[in-house]
């Protein structure tokens, strides 16, 4: 008779380890998984239909990283399955770009069984040496936390941790995942209880403290403004942005990582704040400001044009996750959500001096309908196209910077990786982000996904395309063409052969990997006019799938910000002390 381990027979509701897994999966709200097989994660595989997840299936494991951070970003939380060794070092740099970027992504390594680990085998994806750890280590650096699970009678504990603090902190975690443990034992009943996914409170009395300080300078100033990050995007504190901005009717500006956090159409929108790279009336306005209210700041060289801000801390609130400053004054532990929360409660509305933001400038173009398409009369030009609710994705390059110029209509949704800028990272990005709108609103319902890649950076990934067509993602891809690495150019080397690029039949790609007529159009423009004339085609406006679209530009034109920080970018870089 064989023995029942009495951990499993005094289970309430004993089931398997990966249904558990997945099911937690759910509740936090993912619906699609990315990846790839491997022969340690095969088992594991088998239980997401039952847990009501789609597997996506990627090219690539790098690909399927870019993948899960795009579609954390517009539904909140991504998870990646990759297997060990080979599958997962592939995907270490797109998660780190998501730790860098603070993206929450839950990546589940399926590794060699816990018998096999102990016996020190010599199996394949190994390095050979025995050590099954190796991997886990070198991912620690780029995770909140890691979980093996190795013993069924913590496994549960381990994943409900392990998930919350992917939620919470809004950065990778890693699960180490044996294939002996995929079918395991777990106490069901847990499943009833879902995982705490609120913030903790702050310690009543020093938030207090902290905004009775904020407040004593806010009711002060004279030309108060507030300037919005990626971070109050991260860690999910629009709501409270907002009503502050309602409230106080305050100038908002964003930097370029914060594009679209703020509703642009709304009457205090200012524009992209980014120091020497910002427009004359935005940089004179943020920089002349008594006092300004930062939230969720990312200060890094890309999103500041090259370390350009103009701004004095003795002048300045930071609110941040995990801390607040106020002037010279640090509050460590006391997170921007609460303080932001009673801020916007205790505020007096008739202290508050609220001067009007700078007006936008629509910028008119009255060209020849034959002129070459160019970088600053494109992006003037393509918030006429664009509409409520799309999301835009733009690739590390001329696209990133130029779309600085681009007024958004409400409720668009700005996905750009300015901080870690690994290309290529944007066409799978692209693909989970349109399957996350497609997951919340099915295929007729979705919101448009709109993808602006350099040819460079688009020859890193392009195999992503393929998992477009194949899931029937509404995704309109514009390649610009304009004959390699711009971005790199202006940094050093413009006519140097390191910055070139085999030239593609780009638009022949969707019918190579497989698209039907019904499923992928491809189109070229290389007028201003043949543009316009697209972008006003009620066809390519209304129909689903994929339209791909070669955007020819001159090579040697780009975005006035990215010349700056590039130029910024190449005396750094030519620094010696």
């Amino acid at each position: 008779m064989t023995s029942v381990d009495i951990r499993t027979r005094n289970l309430k509701k004993p089931i398997d380890v990966a249904e558990y897994l997945f099911a937690r999966l759910h509740q936090i709200g993912i619906r699609s998984v990315h990846g790839v097989p491997g022969d340690f994660n095969l088992v594991a595989l088998d239980y997401l239909p039952k847990a009501g997840l789609k597997w996506v299936g990627n090219c690539n494991e790098l690909n399927a990283a870019y993948a899960a951070d795009g579609y954390a970003r517009v539904n909140g939380v991504g998870a990646i399955i990759t297997t060990f060794g080979v599958g997962e070092l592939s995907a270490v740099n797109g998660l780190a770009g998501a730790y860098s970027e603070h993206v929450p992504v839950v990546h589940i390594v399926g590794c060699p069984s816990t018998v096999s680990q102990r016996s020190g085998l010599l199996l394949h994806h190994t390095l050979g040496n025995g050590d099954f750890n190796v991997f886990a280590n070198m991912s620690a650096s780029i995770s909140c936390a890691v979980a093996k699970l190795n013993d069924p009678a913590e496994i549960a504990t381990q994943i409900d941790h392990v998930l919350q603090e992917c939620y919470l902190k809004s950065r990778p975690v890693y699960i180490m995942f044996p294939t002996d443990m995929v079918e395991k034992k777990v106490e069901g009943e847990r499943l009833e209880t879902p995982i705490d996914l609120q913030e903790p409170a702050n310690d009543a009395d020093r938030e207090d403290y902290v905004v009775d300080v904020v407040l004593k300078y806010l009711h002060a100033a004279q030309k108060p403004v507030v300037l919005v990050d990626a971070c109050a995007i991260r860690h999910r504190v629009l709501d409270e942005v907002h009503d502050f901005i309602e409230k106080t009717k305050l100038p908002v500006f964003v930097t370029p990582m914060g594009k679209s956090a703020i509703n642009e159409t709304h009457p205090s929108y200012g524009g992209v704040y980014a120091g020497t790279a910002s427009s004359p009336a935005v940089k004179e306005m943020v920089e002349g400001s008594d006092l300004v209210i930062s939230i969720g700041a990312m200060k890094s060289d890309f999103n500041t044009a090259g370390f350009s801000y103009r701004l004095s801390q003795l002048t300045s609130i930071d609110l941040h996750s995990d801390s607040c400053t106020v002037r010279y004054s640090e509050y460590p532990g006391i997170r921007m959500k609460g303080v932001l929360r009673k801020v916007v409660q205790k505020l007096d509305v008739a202290q508050i001096k609220a001067l009007p933001p700078p007006k936008f400038l629509d910028h008119e173009s009255l060209s020849e309908s034959n002129a070459v398409i160019k970088q600053e009369w494109l992006w003037a030009r393509i918030d006429k196209f664009l509409r409520e609710g799309d999301i835009v994705v733009t690739e590390t390059g001329t696209a990133n910077f130029g779309v600085w110029e681009t007024r958004f209509p409400a409720n668009v949704t700005a996905l750009n990786q300015t901080l870690w800028g690994s290309i290529g990272w944007a066409v799978g990005a692209c693909q989970g982000a349109a399957l996350a709108a497609q997951d919340d609103a099915g295929k007729d319902k979705a919101r448009r996904t709109i993808l602006f890649e350099g040819d460079g950076s688009f020859q890193l990934t392009a195999q992503e395309v393929s998992t477009m067509i194949r899931h029937g993602l509404d995704v309109i891809l514009f390649v610009i063409c304009n004959d390699g690495y711009t971005i790199e150019r202006f940094i050093h080397g413009m006519d140097e052969a390191y910055n070139d690029i085999q030239t593609w039949r780009y638009k022949d790609l969707p019918a190579a990997f497989g698209a039907t007529g019904d499923q992928a159009k491809s189109y070229a423009v290389k007028t201003r006019g043949e543009l316009e004339s697209l972008l006003g085609d009620k066809d390519f406006n209304e129909r689903k799938g994929l339209r791909f679209v070669e955007l020819y530009m001159p090579r040697e034109d780009a975005p006035k910000s990215l010349m700056l920080t590039a130029e910024a970018s190449a005396k750094r870089n030519a620094m010696t002390e």
